[in-house]
């Protein structure tokens, strides 16, 4: 690694930008996390070509961060030089920020890592009888001396921020900021497959990727096999510009973005053209709040992108937003065409310089019922027109799992007392979680509107009942009550599902097994990163065993299930768990949606979806008649 002397370029010594010349790429460099000293570190190393990088650091980055390379190394005198404030050797002149072909050009990072901390620097050059070793504290030189090394580079960076406990105290906690960490340092392990890298955190090596010859064997090396099968090549040029890389199967999402990762020019960026292009081109292919796995290079001209926009320069700006953005989504298109889109619509894919268009599916996606049946238990319950007897069994063929387990009503009055049974199976003892005393007032039901509208007449006026939203809300207290008692029925597995993971999210699970396994999983470890589910709790099927498990740790690496507070975990655990559990068949009959009302009105907030729809819409005389009148 070289400090600032690149190996990229032709000329590799160092020298000073002076006056106005530093001007244009001068940033007021900030590091602000440890995350950000690695990230330089890194770019440092691989613009000395380095064949293999190991980075090491302990407690989130706060008392230790180690990158080691087997770069071209400096002499004594581009090592003292890299220390000063725009040394570089990447660009001589503002021109060269046009052509840049390095991932630094500034030489403003390290500098500012040696003036918020105590910096250490071990370096040899190929050709030198002896290796040298600089040592700065908090900005000032302790000392400059011979050092035996092989070649390349060694940057030790120590007590982050003593000198700076303002900025110290904002850090997060060891375990964000070990997550920043080792995000950055697979970025640069995908940008650069032919490189080996080994990240150890606290003594423990999270992963070891040797060269891969291909993106595909990074990906698994990193993500886990089932992600690397999951995804297909992608190769397309034109315009000036080209995009290659994997991207995921039409179906295959994931809750978050942590693995649609972009980058322009080998080098990974935060682009939100980029970004919305590939979002945009999953839209039939994908159900809203899924994401695509995407880990494409958009390759273009070098004057055409601007990377100085932001100090980080993980923002970039392109010339033509509008054209790189046409061409993303022609390229995905075209791809996921040949592969089958799964939504049944016509994909349309306008010529160069054209809006992008998709035409509407021809069809309702029919979703078959899976599960347990449906029992109306009361004729309180039913509107004037069932015509089925409730205390009879429910005919074959009427099953519907995303129906809530049936609710028993044991008076015929007005105000009768509605009792939440578990979900099927129910544990060996029937078990009551509330009990609510509500009014069901008389809705009878009229029609079933789009196969997702249910129509009721009632004495005020009339309802349209949202039947997604209704199973939402029941599906979403029934499993909250259960979190919260600890009466979560689980099914054993005849067939363990396998689940790879990447290992952060190892990490993850290993921590959070108990969880788990109090919420009805039951998960053991099989290798490394590797596990298997042999028990799913009641309300899941197998098949969604693994994606639910990938979307509930993207849900703890986001914060959105807190360690601290249970029952706001349980709660987001709940919301997601909705997710998996309703399934609603094309078709419903009258004594089921009077069934779902009554279970409805029996929940503590009938009013709303859990995630903030309305369930039911009413409409009354005076709103009717006012609409209506002349």
């Amino acid at each position: 690694m070289s400090g600032k002397p690149a190996a990229r370029l032709s000329d590799p010594t160092a020298c000073p930008i002076p006056g106005h010349g530093a001007n244009p790429i001068a940033a007021g460099e900030v590091i602000e996390r440890p995350a950000a000293v690695v990230k330089e570190l890194l770019e440092n190393a691989l613009d000395a070509g380095a064949t293999r990088v190991e980075v090491e650091f302990r407690h989130g980055g706060r008392s230790l961060m180690r990158i080691e390379d087997n770069g071209h190394g400096m002499s004594r005198d581009d090592a003292l030089l890299a220390l000063e404030r725009h040394a570089t050797s990447k660009i001589v002149e503002a021109a060269d920020l046009d052509r840049l072909a390095s991932y630094g050009f500034r030489g403003e990072a390290l500098p500012s890592i040696a003036s918020v901390s105590r910096f250490e620097l071990q370096t040899r050059e190929q050709g030198s009888d002896a290796g040298t070793e600089i040592l700065v504290n908090g900005g000032k030189f302790v000392h400059v001396r011979d050092c035996g090394r092989p070649v390349g580079t060694r940057m030790e960076v120590t007590h982050l921020f003593n000198s700076v406990p303002a900025r110290r105290k904002f850090l997060k906690t060891d375990q964000t900021e070990a997550a920043h960490i080792v995000q950055c340092v697979r970025l640069y392990a995908l940008a650069c497959p032919r490189t080996s890298f080994t990240l150890i955190e606290d003594g423990r090596t999270v992963f070891r990727s040797p060269e891969c010859a291909t993106l595909a064997e990074r990906i698994a090396e990193i993500f886990g096999r089932q992600t690397a099968d999951s995804l297909v090549p992608i190769d397309a040029a034109g315009e000036g510009m080209g995009l290659h890389g994997l991207i995921g199967r039409p179906g295959v999402g994931r809750s978050t973005r942590h693995e649609m990762i972009v980058f322009v020019n080998q080098r990974p960026v935060d682009s939100r053209t980029l970004n919305y292009a590939l979002i945009e081109s999953y839209h039939e292919s994908l159900p809203k709040g899924r994401y695509p796995l995407a880990f494409v290079f958009f390759e273009c001209d070098p004057a055409s992108v601007d990377v100085n926009v932001h100090p980080a320069k993980r923002e970039v700006r392109f010339r033509s937003e509008p054209q790189v953005r046409g061409f993303v989504i022609r390229a995905v298109l075209a791809r996921l065409r040949e592969l089958g889109t799964p939504a049944g619509g016509a994909v349309q894919i306008a010529p160069a310089g054209g809006a992008v268009q998709i035409a509407p599916a021809g069809g309702a996606v029919q979703i078959a019922p899976v599960g347990g049946a449906v029992h109306v238990a009361s004729s309180d319950v039913r509107s004037p027109g069932c015509s089925r007897n409730p205390s009879e069994p429910a005919k074959a063929g009427t099953t519907n799992s995303a129906t809530p387990p049936d609710i028993r009503a044991t008076s015929a009055a007005p105000r009768i007392p509605v009792a939440l049974a578990l979900p099927i199976p129910p544990p060996p003892a029937p078990v009551e979680i509330r009990t609510a005393e509500i009014v069901i007032p008389p809705w009878r039901f009229l029609a079933l509107a789009h196969g997702s509208y249910a129509l009721f007449e009632t004495a005020a006026g009339l309802v349209l009942l949202d039947r997604r939203a209704a199973h939402e809300r029941v599906w979403f207290e029934r499993l909250r009550e259960q979190f919260r008692s600890g009466l979560v029925p689980s099914q054993r597995l005849l067939l363990p599902v396998p689940l790879e993971l990447d290992p952060v999210s190892s990490a993850l699970l290993l921590d959070r097994l108990t969880f788990l396994h109090a919420h009805g999983f039951e998960i053991g470890e099989f290798g490394r990163n590797f596990f298997r589910v042999e028990a799913v709790p009641a309300w899941m099927e197998p098949a969604d065993a693994e994606p639910f498990l990938r979307d509930l740790l993207g849900a703890f690496r986001d914060g959105r299930l807190p360690d601290k507070d249970t029952d706001l975990a349980r709660e987001e655990l709940a919301r997601l768990a909705v997710a998996k559990a309703v399934r609603l068949p094309e078709r419903a009959g009258e004594a089921e949606l009077q069934s779902l009302v009554a279970q409805l009105l029996a929940t503590r907030t009938p009013l709303t979806s859990p995630a903030g729809r309305p369930t039911y819409i009413e409409l009354n005389h005076s709103e009717l008649a006012r609409r209506f009148q002349k």
